[in-house]
C-alpha cells in the first residue's frame, strides 16, 4: 500500500484570536498529524512450491496487482527435498504461510494439525477437485488446475522421418527403435530424480492392469494394506522394462536432471520427453519455433490410452501462520475466475475445479483429446492413503536402482511393499 504522506498546513490566525484558543487549535492539529503519519507496512506472506516461479508468474502478478498491501515471497524448493524441508519446518511450528501440497500430504498434515480449515471456500469448487483435499469432512487445501502428464513429441522430427505417434506400447517400442536407427535420441529423461521413473513405469500398469474392472478398487485396497504390488504389477512392468533392456532408457540418464532433459527436448536433441503443461512455457522460451504434440501412455491393445494426472497441487494455509488474514485474502483471490485464469495461464492444458470456469485445450495437446474424452486421467497413488508420498518416493528410488542394474522388477515391487507395510504399522 502506498505510504500515507502528511500535509502540514500553516494556517494564518487572526491577530484578534485569543491565546487560549490558539493553543487549543495547535493541540488539535498536532494530534491529527500524529495519526496521519503512521506508516502502513506491507504484510509478508511466504508461499512454497516445488515448481519454479515461471509456473505461477501470472498468478503472482495478479496477487501483486490486486493485493498491493501483501508482499508475497515465493520460495521454490526442489521436489526431491520439498516434503522433508516443509515437514520439518511445520513440526517446529514455523514454515511457509501458504504450502503447496499433494492429496496424500494434505491428509497427513491435516491430521497432524499443521493446516488451517478452508471449508468456508469449499462451495466454490467441484467435488472432483475438493474431495481429494478433504479430511474428516473439512477442506484443507484448494485444488489447483488439474495436472496431467503424457509424452511430448517433436512434430518436425516425426514428420521428417515419416513417423506417427503410437497406438500401442509395442508400437511405441518400434518408434524408439526407428528414431535410434535414424541417429535421433528417442527420448530425454531426467532420471536423477526418482519421479520420472515412477511415472513412466505406471503408464503401462494403468492400461494393462488398473483399467480392468476386476482391479477397480486395487489402489484403495493397497492403501489399506490389503493388496501388494508384487504379484499384481509384475507382468505390466516386465513389459515396460523393455525400454531399458533395449537401450531407450539408459543408465546415463541417472545423471540428468529435469532442466537438462527439458533442454534436450526443446533443442531437438531428443524426439520425446515425458512431462506436462507446466513445462510448455520453458520449452518455448528455449525454442520459440518448436512444434509439439503429446500422446498418452498406451497399453498392449489399442485404446484411448491413459495420462498420469488428476487434481493438481493444493494450496494450503499454515495453521500457525502469524499472517492468517493476509493468507486468507490470497487464497480467496485464487478462488475466483480471475485467479484461476492467472494460474492456468502458465499451466495451459489443465482444467479448473472452480465451478463455472472452463478453459480451451491448446493445440499442443491435440493427440490426447480422445484420452480426456474417455476420462482416462489418473494417478494411482492418490488412493494410497496418508503414506502415499513416502511410498511413491521409495518406489521411484527403487526403479532408479533397477535402471542402474542393481535390482529387477520383482525385487523392486517387494521392496516397495515392505516399505508400505512398515508405514502402515506406524
Amino acid at each position: 500500500m502506498k505510504k500515507i504522506s502528511t500535509m502540514l498546513v500553516s494556517v494564518g490566525l487572526a491577530a484578534s484570536m485569543a491565546l487560549t484558543g490558539c493553543a487549543s487549535q495547535n493541540a488539535s492539529d498536532t494530534k491529527a498529524s500524529a495519526t496521519s503519519v503512521v506508516k502502513q507496512e506491507k504484510v509478508k506472506v511466504r508461499m512454497a512450491y516445488w515448481n519454479k516461479e515461471d509456473s505461477v508468474k501470472s498468478l503472482l502478478d495478479l496477487i501483486k496487482q490486486k493485493l498491493p498491501n501483501i508482499e508475497l515471497e515465493y520460495q521454490f524448493i526442489d521436489n526431491k527435498q520439498f516434503d522433508n524441508i516443509v515437514a520439518t519446518q511445520l513440526a517446529a511450528q514455523s514454515g511457509p504461510d501458504i504450502i503447496s501440497v499433494s492429496p496424500p500430504t494434505s491428509a497427513k498434515y491435516a491430521k497432524l494439525g499443521y493446516l488451517a480449515d478452508l471449508t468456508s471456500l469449499a462451495d466454490r469448487y467441484n467435488d472432483a477437485g475438493k474431495n481429494v483435499y478433504t479430511t474428516d469432512g473439512k477442506l484443507y487445501a484448494l485444488p489447483g488446475i488439474s495436472w496431467f502428464e503424457g509424452i511430448f513429441y517433436n512434430k518436425e522430427i516425426f514428420d521428417k522421418l515419416g513417423l506417427k505417434p503410437p497406438t500401442t506400447f509395442d508400437e511405441e517400442l518400434k518408434l524408439h527403435e526407428s528414431l535410434k536407427k535414424s541417429g535421433v535420441k528417442p527420448q530425454a529423461m531426467g532420471a536423477k530424480s526418482w519421479e520420472p521413473m515412477m511415472k513412466s513405469s505406471m503408464g503401462l500398469v494403468m492400461n494393462d492392469f488398473l483399467s480392468k474392472p476386476e482391479n477397480k478398487t486395487f489402489d484403495v485396497q493397497y492403501g489399506l494394506g490389503q493388496k501388494t504390488l508384487e504379484g499384481s504389477w509384475n507382468s505390466a512392468l516386465e513389459k515396460w522394462s523393455e525400454l531399458i533392456k533395449q537401450g531407450y532408457i539408459t543408465q546415463d540418464m541417472l545423471g540428468v536432471d529435469y532442466d537438462q532433459a527439458l533442454d534436450e527436448f526443446a533443442t531437438g536433441k531428443a524426439a520425446m520427453w515425458e512431462s506436462g503443461p507446466w513445462a510448455m512455457e520453458a520449452i518455448k522460451k528455449k525454442n520459440p519455433n518448436i512444434k509439439v504434440d503429446m500422446f498418452p501412455f498406451y497399453g498392449s491393445t489399442p485404446g484411448a490410452g491413459w495420462l498420469i494426472g488428476g487434481p493438481g497441487v493444493g494450496f494450503a494455509a499454515n495453521s500457525k501462520s502469524k499472517n492468517a488474514d493476509a493468507v486468507k485474502r490470497v487464497l480467496d483471490l485464487i478462488s475466483t475466475p480471475e485467479g484461476q485464469k492467472a494460474f492456468w495461464n502458465d499451466n495451459k492444458g489443465g482444467s479448473s475445479y472452480l465451478k463455472g470456469v472452463e478453459f480451451e485445450m491448446p493445440s499442443e495437446y491435440e493427440s490426447v483429446k480422445a484420452t480426456f474424452k474417455a476420462g482416462n486421467v489418473y494417478a494411482p497413488w492418490n488412493n494410497w492413503g496418508d503414506n502415499a508420498q513416502s511410498i511413491i518416493e521409495d518406489y521411484g528410488k527403487h526403479f532408479q536402482e533397477l535402471l542402474g542394474g542393481k535390482s529387477d522388477v520383482s525385487q523392486t515391487l517387494k521392496a516397495t511393499d515392505k516399505k508400505t507395510a512398515e508405514l502402515m504399522k506406524k
